[in-house]
């Protein structure tokens, strides 16, 4: 499905925030390489490592062993089709098998690709720690049912949710795109889900977040990569399992 809403229109309501309109793509490959397997590592008594989640200094959410050896990085946007492609590849074996080994973390870091990241990300950490990961998959899911949402709001709708205040734009760009009711049918209230939208310190720290992502660490799309701090320059699984055995996850 092609996805199309006027240059005019997105920058109006991302204002005030300081966002950079970016696109989906890939960076340059510094895939690091061990030569022998890092050993599996136990989980604390009574739990398992996807159990073990936990919000990061740089803003992200990891999941696992947080000494793993080998730290996997993703900057996802929730508007990405290539992320929500990734997500549906990777499936359940990336935390399943590596993530529960104890040999690799992964950490979600959100990057605002677009207007509709900034509150489809405040409803994804609107709960629990431990359900940010799983209803960003879930919203990768059904991404394609938020496209086709905004599309049948057309552009002069998104243009009056735009020129709401900035707590109130949160919210009905979010009711207008039908996340309001995808988080609401998974745990986050409509009232929760409210305040959390109305949230303008969070949407500016997602904003914040994304510059510190596009100018410490180059990050120019989505979905990036990095294991072990280092860029690996893919955007599908099929590519990255690889690289985590090359790391020593295997």
């Amino acid at each position: 499905m092609t996805f199309r809403i006027r240059a005019a229109v997105l920058a109006a309501v991302l204002l005030p925030l300081a966002l950079a309109t970016t696109a989906c793509g890939k960076k340059a490959d510094q895939t690091p390489t061990s030569g022998t397997a890092a050993a599996k590592v136990a989980p604390p008594a009574g739990k398992a490592w996807m159990d073990v989640v936990s919000k990061t200094e740089e803003g992200g959410y990891r999941v696992g062993n947080p000494d793993a050896p080998i730290k996997l990085v993703e900057y996802g946007a929730l508007s990405c089709s290539h992320c929500a492609e990734f997500a549906k590849e990777s499936g359940e074996k990336l935390l399943n098998d590596y993530v529960a080994s104890g040999r690799v973390s992964y950490e979600l870091r959100y990057f605002m690709l677009n207007a509709f990241d900034v509150p489809a990300s405040l409803l994804a950490t609107c709960g629990a720690n431990e359900a940010v990961i799983p209803l960003s998959e879930q919203f990768w899911a059904w991404q394609p049912n938020m496209f086709t949402n905004l599309q049948k709001a057309g552009d002069a709708k998104i243009q009056q949710a735009a020129a709401l205040p900035p707590g109130q734009r949160m919210q009905a760009i979010a009711q207008l795109a039908g996340m309001t009711e995808f988080f609401a049918a998974r745990g986050i209230a409509r009232d929760q889900g409210a305040a959390c939208l109305a949230d303008t310190a969070k949407a500016d720290a997602l904003a914040k977040q994304t510059e510190t992502a596009s100018t410490k660490y180059q990050v120019t799309g989505t979905p990036t990569f990095f294991i072990n701090e280092a860029p690996v320059g893919t955007a599908d699984w099929a590519t990255l399992e690889p690289k985590l055995q090359a790391a020593g996850a295997r």
